[in-house]
């Protein structure tokens, strides 16, 4: 998958299965739409921007939320 780097210099990258992700994204916050999910490779800052005006919350926070939600490194 693609990196993107925020203002603090470290960067996003998304992990794993985005589908399955994206579905337990939806699951947690009800009021996420399959358009807000929606993950296109070099979009990454799209993504996160929609995120954070859905859900109310700073960029940081929206990463800490996808990165629970992603597979444990072995």
């Amino acid at each position: 998958m693609e990196t993107t780097e925020n203002k603090a210099g470290s960067t996003f990258k998304v992990i794993g299965n985005w589908d399955t992700q994206s579905k337990a994204l939806k699951t947690q916050f009800a009021n996420l739409t399959d358009s807000d999910v929606k993950f296109e490779t070099g979009k990454e800052n799209e993504l996160l921007s929609r995120l954070q005006n859905k859900l109310g919350k700073n960029r940081e926070d929206v990463i800490a939320i996808i990165k629970k939600g992603e597979p444990a490194k072995v």
